[in-house]
């Protein structure tokens, strides 16, 4: 992880961090799922921009060249919405209660160019601090069948697998959990 800095989305980054979930869907995906299943992976898969507007989305950047590369992006949520983008359908911007609720990690992306660099490793890291500190005990993420493998040796469990149908061909999806703390 070293090397990479980090600081909070804003929302000048928008164009940018599209750019970069187009060009991670298309490329990291493609090991697990059909073209069509990728192609599905758009409608169900994108930036919040809620995570955005709530300061809890972060970017990863490389400084080592000029103008610093984005390696990666993600972030965390006091928000119901499990997963998915502003184009998603079935969100819900209800708040959780860190008491008896888990956050939310969403939103995670690397650049290919820097897939398996602890890119997001260090995503993780930073999301589960900053839950933690809002009082959180526990995160949930949705994961892709690319991420998993990451997720799992973070220390995430699953809890349910299930298929999302909603851009066409069923999208695997693993939903994980784990304690904070």
């Amino acid at each position: 992880m070293t090397g990479f800095t980090h600081r909070l989305a804003t929302a000048s980054d928008i164009p940018a961090l599209r750019r970069l979930m187009e060009a991670s869907i298309g490329a990291l995906q493609s090991a697990f799922l059909s073209p069509e299943q990728v192609a599905a992976s758009r409608t169900i898969m994108g930036l919040d921009t809620q995570l955005i507007e709530d300061g809890g989305y972060f970017v990863v950047e490389d400084p080592g060249v000029s103008p610093p590369a984005i390696a990666g992006s993600g972030g965390w949520s006091r928000r119901a919405t499990l997963y998915g983008g502003d184009h998603s359908p079935g969100r819900d911007a209800a708040w959780l209660d860190p008491a008896v609720d888990a956050a939310r990690v969403r939103a995670m992306y690397t650049s290919p160019d820097y897939a398996r660099r602890g890119v997001g490793r260090l995503i993780l890291q930073l999301c589960e601090t900053a839950a933690a500190a809002a009082g959180f005990r526990r995160v949930e993420l949705m994961g892709t069948m690319s991420g998993e493998p990451l997720y799992r040796a973070c220390g995430y469990q699953p809890i349910e697998r299930i298929e999302d149908p909603r851009g066409g061909a069923p999208v695997p999806l693993v939903r994980m959990g784990k304690a904070l703390g």
